[in-house]
């Protein structure tokens, strides 16, 4: 047995065939926090087969910035790109996990991660958003001469297990505007906890949502 099939049993990973799969997303429920202000997790259920409907119909009211989720260009660009007009590509191939040793409200910098890369898609593990039912404002986030670092290796989408690239009381968002200068896609809100380093297949598409500034996906990696 592989250390990544040992390490994932239990610990939201499913094991099947030769692969193991980590399932990177927080479960989307109303005991989700999402950003302050935002609009929160709500099932509204239309018809119910428990109340003697002859289906069960649900509507699901929530921001699109939810668990785990990709960022559009549009967010942060003005004319920008929208989530529907992004390469599905991005999303989709061989992903680094890196562990990044960073304190609470601290910032992740070139010198904490040395090049090359292994892949064009890396999700850096920070540990300092650890669970999504409690939003902690004093998460580590990215600095723009970091990603200017990634895009110069050939890096092409950044994922981070908080909220946000930038920090929580950022207004001017320049990790984000770096992303946009140099073309990065970026994942947020993943779960990295229990997923050891290495190289795997990341599939985390975005739903064709025309013209939003964001999508949730349902992330998950796969041993290769």
């Amino acid at each position: 047995m592989t250390l990544a099939a040992q390490r994932g049993r239990g610990r939201g990973s499913l094991q099947g065939g030769a692969s193991v799969i980590y399932d990177i997303s927080p479960p989307i429920s109303e005991h989700l926090r999402v950003w302050p202000g935002d609009t929160p997790v709500r099932r509204e259920v239309l018809c119910s087969l428990d109340r003697g409907d002859n289906i069960t119909l649900s509507t699901l009211h929530a921001t699109v910035h939810l668990g785990a989720h990709a960022d559009a260009p549009s967010h942060y660009g003005r004319g920008a790109p929208a989530i529907n007009e992004r390469r599905l590509d991005l999303y989709l191939g061989p992903c680094q996990v890196l562990r990044v040793s960073v304190q609470r409200n601290g910032l992740v910098t070139p010198g904490m991660i040395a090049p090359p890369f292994r892949t064009e898609r890396l999700l850096l593990a920070t540990g300092t958003f650890p669970d999504s039912h409690v939003f902690n404002e004093d998460f580590a986030a990215l600095t723009p001469d970091l990603v200017a670092l990634l895009a110069r290796h050939g890096v092409r989408l950044i994922g981070v297990d908080t909220p946000s690239v930038d920090p929580f009381t950022s207004k001017d968002l320049p990790t984000h505007h770096a992303a946009l200068e140099h073309d990065l896609a970026i994942l947020e809100g993943l779960v990295l906890a229990e997923v050891p380093e290495g190289v795997y297949e990341l599939i985390a598409l975005p739903l064709k949502l025309v013209g939003f500034d964001a999508s949730p996906v349902r992330a998950i990696l796969r041993t290769l």
